[in-house]
């Protein structure tokens, strides 16, 4: 397996202010890149984290079972954070960290249909248990659905030809392979266009955010994450793309705001004043140096919010 390189790792963990007896929630484990940092930081404290990927916490309840043993992995999607962690008595930690996105693993790992430069079945799952797959996303869904998830979650603008051509193609026999359904975005995009980039990146996209709802979860999630932080208790949440960084800016900057009336008053009673600040007003982004060793880097922004009272 390919080795996992965590993005923005000494930035997030930094901005966690972790102590040695903190309790955080690692909200997306992956192959355990974050955690294992963040568990070597706390050893009088405790680490939960949540996955849906049975292979992923395999490998990383080995990584961290290195380190030490304060830690619990919840088979669990985040949005469900609140209730699992009441299940166990716990209702208030003192950090949440959210890595949004896939991890190199799940994308190298040419059976599970991430990647659109390896062949392989169309999956996309990251919960293997889970039934809807991008195989039933690209032959069940209709055009008109296809269409629009595929200019809302890709943001790409063939979105209505590739879901026309998907279809046309389909009447004669289904799309079984990421390679076949690369070959089809092909038919539907400009050839100049295909010189810039490659046309399926941004259909991948938006299959796989279809396929795991990753966009529906995001918000409650978040919600649930402010619920449980204790006062000085941060939640850093790193995002891939504009769709999810514009939901995390505009959820956190709901929650920081002042109320317009009270704006410019020079003391503001202390019951008037939000429960929570930014930490950074604008997000933070990786070094050259960062992507320049870590690509997949490119594209990822930091933002941290801290519950004030």
């Amino acid at each position: 397996m390919e080795k996992h390189i965590s993005v923005l790792l000494n930035e997030s963990i930094s901005s966690l202010n972790l102590k040695e007896n903190s309790v955080i929630v690692d909200a997306t484990l992956g192959y355990g890149g974050h955690s294992s940092n963040i568990l070597d930081r706390i050893s009088k404290g405790y680490l939960f984290a949540f996955d849906q990927d049975s292979e992923a916490i395999r490998h990383s309840a080995d990584r961290l079972s290195k380190i030490g043993t304060n830690f619990t992995i919840l088979k669990s999607n985040f949005v469900h954070m609140k209730e699992e962690l009441a299940k166990l008595g716990v209702t208030e930690v003192d950090g949440i960290l959210f890595d949004l996105g896939v991890s190199s693993p799940q994308l190298d790992d040419e059976k599970r249909g991430f990647s659109f430069h390896n062949d392989a079945k169309l999956d996309m799952r990251m919960d293997q248990d889970q039934k809807l797959t991008a195989y039933d996303v690209v032959n069940n869904y209709s055009k008109e659905d296809l269409a629009r998830i595929f200019f809302k979650y890709g943001e790409d603008k063939f979105s209505n030809n590739i879901a026309k051509k998907i279809c046309e193609y389909r009447k004669n026999k289904p799309i079984e392979t990421t390679l076949e359904l690369v070959e089809v975005i092909k038919t539907a995009v400009p050839m100049k266009f295909k010189i810039e980039k490659h046309p399926a990146r941004q259909i991948f996209q938006a299959i796989r955010i279809e396929v795991n709802k990753e966009l529906d979860v995001l918000e409650p999630a978040l919600e649930q994450a402010l619920d449980l932080i204790k006062v000085g208790g941060r939640v850093a949440v790193i995002t891939f793309h504009s769709l999810e960084d514009r939901i995390v800016k505009n959820f956190f900057k709901e929650k920081t705001k002042v109320d317009e009336r009270l704006k410019g008053m020079p003391n503001i009673p202390d019951e008037y004043l939000p429960d929570f600040k930014l930490v950074v007003n604008k997000a933070i982004v990786p070094t050259e140096e960062e992507i320049e060793n870590n690509p997949r880097a490119r594209s990822s922004k930091l933002r941290v919010i801290e519950r004030i009272k």
